[in-house]
């Protein structure tokens, strides 16, 4: 990463930043950088989920596999979002599948360790499930429709 810490990502990121610094602090305790190579996969559907990110540099495809020919695009991730919601939901396996399409850096937080501190600290707790609710309604709702788009049978109103 440059020279720009994990807090101050934090800080300056719409998802963190109005989180009490206290928070940011831990969160970037248990985070750190990962480079990722274009098509490199940084999970896959029905894995284990142990890990959240956010993207700081390039760009990420949400996926799900198809019933037949390649994965169907669902959203294409750059800087400054986050991505991965099932770290937080039992039973904690990913709903999707993600794709570096260029080469990336994002910042990996360890879902295991913020997941046992939000049981201990409900304030946190509940700051980080109304974020990621919201992520995860938006992300659903976008997957539904580019699946309707993409996927529409024939004669289909």
């Amino acid at each position: 990463m440059s020279n720009v810490s994990i807090t101050q990502r934090l800080r300056d990121n719409e998802f963190f930043h109005d989180l009490p610094a206290e928070a940011r602090s831990f969160l970037a305790a248990h985070a750190q950088v990962r480079r990722l190579n274009e098509n490199e996969v940084l999970f896959r559907f029905g894995e284990p989920a142990r890990r959240f990110y956010l993207v700081t540099e390039g760009h990420v495809s949400v996926e799900v596999a198809a019933i037949e020919g390649p994965a169907l695009q669902l959203q294409h991730l750059g800087p400054g979002t986050v991505l991965g919601w099932s770290w937080l939901i039992p039973p904690h396996r990913w709903s999707f599948q993600a794709r570096a399409t260029t080469p990336a850096e994002v910042v990996e937080f360890d879902g295991e360790v913020v997941f046992a501190e939000c049981e201990k600290n409900p304030a946190l707790g509940y700051a980080l499930l109304k974020r990621f609710s919201t992520l995860m309604s938006e992300r659903l709702n976008q997957a539904r429709q580019r699946m309707i788009d993409e996927w529409r049978p024939e004669g289909f109103a």
